[in-house]
């Protein structure tokens, strides 16, 4: 085993999660951040694509309009260095990445993109146990909300029944009406 190998493993596993976007509805990556990943220049990485268009058809990798480009920057930190980029960077999806590592050939890429596709994995694992715990609240918020109002029928039934009884008092004594009867 190469020294390196822990190394990247480390790397990759302390800041790969939060370097994985969502654009365009894709879980995607950005260049630069596998650039570095890869420990090569981002340059170097897309002329590795260029060669190897081929093997990087559109739901593998798309290139980012100025406005995406303007939202990454924006809401990424990390990515503040591509403001002052020239050319639009290119966004990876899983596959793409997975497809990098081939294209790459070196040995910690290899074990990087294996890395990434991991973390695109449970990424997507801990999404689907997200969506089956709101569909179960949903559900239990569509049974519950029907009990609403049975709830507060009940409720003011309830303060009904703990309230004192109103007691109609008769006067004390006699009084005459206007027509003269007693009461």
């Amino acid at each position: 085993m190469s020294p390196t190998k822990p190394r990247a493993a480390q790397l990759v596993a302390a800041s790969l999660e939060h370097r994985i976007l969502t654009i365009r509805g894709r879980s995607v990556m950005i260049d630069a951040d596998l650039a570095d990943l890869y420990g090569v220049q981002t340059r170097v990485l897309n002329q590795a694509v260029r060669r190897n268009q081929e093997r990087f058809p559109a739901e593998f990798m798309f290139q980012l309009t100025n406005a995406e480009k303007q939202e990454v920057i924006t809401s990424c930190d990390h990515l503040a260095r591509l403001k002052f980029s020239a050319t639009l960077p290119f966004a990876f999806t899983e596959h793409g990445t997975l497809m990098l590592g081939n294209v790459l050939n070196s040995e910690r890429a290899i074990e990087v993109s294996l890395l990434v596709v991991r973390t695109f994995v449970s990424i997507r694992e801990m999404l689907s146990s997200h969506k089956d715990l709101a569909a179960k609240l949903n559900e239990l918020e569509g049974r519950v909300g029907g009990h609403d109002e049975a709830i507060a029928d009940l409720i003011d039934a309830i303060r009904r029944l703990a309230a004192p009884p109103v007691r109609k008092s008769r006067p004390i004594g006699f009084t005459a009406d206007l027509e003269g009867k007693k009461r």
